[in-house]
């Protein structure tokens, strides 16, 4: 499964689906920083946090159509890149493991550490996502996948490179996923007919 084209909302909960499983980091975590970066009204606590994430159309009990505005989109991934920053000693050191892994010709699994990230990641993504048709394979690319994510947004310019990241891969095309309701697509405007031709009112 491929996270390009997903919807903002979708992506960033996926990068922190996979900031729990790698640095097991927990909503305390997210609503205590949340606060000292001047976000609390985006996310005032449990709720609220939850409330945003559900907005995923990939959320197993998703709560509506409700769009993730601009705001909170922001708010999110600067929370996200945050939280690599200080997780990046462990994001580096997995990165480092799939590359040795990778250099011998070792699947990831075989590193404890990886194994620990992918099994954990696997398992709360079967528990969340609605409609999973995923297999094992699969899920363990996305959880590798989210990591290189990670770790660009754990660089001194990572804001920047994760909100570019996120816009780069947003698409008005319906993503081809079975897992994934289309995004509601309003109805245009009829055009109005030119009752003044010629008039510059």
């Amino acid at each position: 499964m491929m996270v390009s084209s997903l919807p903002i909302k979708a992506q960033i909960d996926l990068i922190l689906l996979s900031l729990e499983a790698v640095a097991q980091v927990g909503s305390a975590e997210i609503l205590t920083l949340a606060e000292a970066m001047g976000f609390k009204a985006y996310l005032p606590n449990r709720v609220g946090l939850w409330r945003l994430r559900q907005l995923s159309p990939l959320r197993r009990g998703r709560t509506g159509g409700r769009k993730l505005d601009m705001d909170e989109a922001r708010a999110l991934a600067l929370i996200c890149t945050r939280l690599a920053q200080q997780h990046r000693q462990t994001i580096r050191a997995a990165i480092e493991r799939w590359q040795q892994q990778t250099s011998q010709g070792c699947p990831p699994h075989l590193d404890p550490l990886l194994r620990d990230y992918i099994h954990r990641f696997t398992s709360l993504y079967q528990e969340r996502i609605a409609n999973n048709s995923s297999d094992g394979t699969g899920l363990a690319q996305l959880a590798l996948d989210l990591l290189v994510d990670l770790l660009f947004s754990s660089t001194p310019q990572g804001a920047r490179r994760l909100w570019v990241t996120l816009l780069e891969r947003t698409t008005p095309v319906t993503p081809s996923l079975s897992l994934v309701e289309p995004e509601p697509v309003p109805t245009p405007a009829p055009e109005l007919p030119i009752l003044f031709p010629h008039s510059d009112v």
